[in-house]
């Protein structure tokens, strides 16, 4: 899993008009499908901040933002039909589409945009903090006004709206997206059902989905191979164990990093001398080929190497000498070793998997490494909001296909900066890229951003892991990879005979 997620199209234009997204294979929709996650969402709101990267690949297929994600990172119309941009990235009106209807048949209306972006902003989202007003200007247009100027601006509206008059969003769960949630259970399973009045010609395809939660990817597998659920979402190691002949295999990307993050705030990573040795004396390589059957791209960055324009490796080379030396020089050594635990959510095999890989490394540069193994909800309290860990082992992704998503949460003062990281100069580089209107220095900074995290080794950042699609043989196809955490159910279909 991977943890909110995410990736970036910086699209800067006076204006910006595209016809309606349709699509026209003419897929009869008479299928269900049940497909097995190992999670469940921490909330079905898309404006409650608790959402994780699980609950949000989830939601995409509930609720639309006024643009939406293409498979290559570039942003389409959804609920706009167009915008323009004015004043460099101060101002940015919108065009509404006429016939988006909200699950309960109301339609869509400017009230609504407005009320979800307004409490999105005051949630603290990050890029739609910077919304000074939104305003309506006429029966179907809007104009979103920044306190300061943002050309990267757009990626974040991929948000989703909600009904203005909707007051209990988790139990009345209300979007506009292909499928519309017909119950949910929670620890069992959540129901999605084709919404006929969808904007978009012939989707979605299959006219029920239903989501299996499990433990973990144990019985997720027994799940698959018994023919309990139709298809999931499974890694490179998992997919080795299945018989090719019996199931079909969909290549995909998690777009999220893989890392085992450091608490810089507390002993001993508060001490960069045994950051630094934590980096050299872990094999990237050897633990996609070890845990993942060599199937991973390796990523020395925060950001995923997909975002080709503003990625910049800063990988640490594997050098157990150096390692050493400089734990020696932090203290350490036969006498004095190094003790620390990792804290790993259990449900995630590929996550403890990484996790044995690193504790028979570092014993190899004398670190007594301990894997301390733990519930999601345990994970999510005591790592990520409490921040009382030394290292974890996990997966951060981008709700929004921007590069700054990745970076925001080293920002001193990000309530996501979990990893404890603070730097004066970062911050003053992060700071420049959200005024920064041209092009080129943007992903200059981007870069400088990323040299600053490695050359203070916040973290050891390790893959963007290899996941894999697996539907039973001959049954379902249609996947689409998207520069995000997310997976597109409307697109699945049927195959014929089946």
């Amino acid at each position: 899993m991977t943890f909110n997620r995410i990736l970036c199209s910086a699209l800067f234009t006076v204006l910006i008009l595209f016809p309606a997204c349709k699509n026209n294979r003419n897929i009869e929709s008479t299928a269900e499908i049940r497909f097995g996650f190992t999670t469940e969402p921490a909330t079905l709101d898309p404006l409650n901040p608790a959402s994780t990267a699980d609950g949000r690949s989830i939601l995409f297929n509930v609720f639309e933002g006024l643009v939406k994600p293409n498979t290559d990172g570039t942003l389409m119309p959804c609920i706009a039909e167009s915008w323009t941009i004015e004043q460099e990235g101060l101002i940015y009106n919108f065009t509404l589409r006429d016939n988006i209807f909200f699950h309960d048949g109301s339609q869509l209306a400017p009230s609504d945009v407005k009320f979800s972006l307004d409490t999105a902003a005051a949630a603290g989202f990050s890029g739609l903090d910077n919304i000074q007003e939104v305003r309506i200007q006429k029966e179907n247009e809007i104009s979103v006004i920044l306190k300061l100027k943002d050309p990267d601006f757009l990626p974040f509206l991929t948000i989703g709206m909600v009904k203005a008059l909707n007051t209990d969003r988790e139990k009345n769960v209300i979007g506009t997206g292909p499928f519309s949630v017909e119950s949910y259970t929670p620890q069992r399973n959540l129901v999605l059902l084709k919404f006929d009045n969808y904007w978009q010609d012939n989707l979605p395809h299959l006219d029920k989905v239903t989501i299996a939660f499990f433990a973990n990817f144990d019985s997720l597998m027994v799940a698959l191979r018994g023919g309990s659920i139709d298809g999931a979402f499974i890694t490179g190691a998992m997919a080795a164990q299945l018989d090719s002949g019996q199931f079909d295999l969909f290549h995909n990307t998690s777009a999220a990093v893989q890392l085992m993050a450091l608490n810089n705030g507390a002993a001993p990573f508060n001490d960069m001398r045994v950051r630094l040795a934590i980096n050299y004396g872990i094999d990237v390589q050897g633990i996609i080929d070890a845990a993942f059957f060599g199937l991973g791209v390796p990523s020395g960055s925060p950001i995923i190497p997909g975002l080709s324009v503003y990625y910049e490796d800063q990988s640490y080379y594997y050098n157990p000498e150096l390692a050493r030396a400089l734990l020696a020089q932090a203290g350490y050594n036969n006498e004095n070793k190094l003790s620390l635990e990792i804290t790993v959510p259990s449900n995630y095999t590929m996550h403890v998997d990484t996790a044995q890989v690193i504790v028979s490394q570092l014993e190899k540069i004398g670190v007594n490494a301990e894997i301390r193994l733990v519930d999601w909800s345990t994970w999510r309290a005591d790592v990520y909001l409490a921040r009382n860990y030394q290292a974890t082992v996990i997966s951060l992704d981008s709700p929004t296909v921007s590069a700054r998503s990745f970076l925001a949460r080293y920002n001193s003062n990000s309530s996501s900066n979990f990893i404890n990281f603070k730097n004066a100069e970062y911050d003053r580089v992060y700071g420049a890229v959200l005024t920064e209107t041209d092009s080129a220095q943007r992903i200059s900074l981007y870069k400088q951003a990323q040299r600053i995290i490695a050359e203070n080794a916040a973290s050891v950042y390790i893959q963007d892991i290899y996941y894999y699609i697996v539907f039973r043989s001959g049954t379902f196809t249609g996947v689409k990879n998207y520069p995000l955490y997310v997976f597109d159910f409307a697109e699945i279909y049927r195959k014929a005979n089946n």
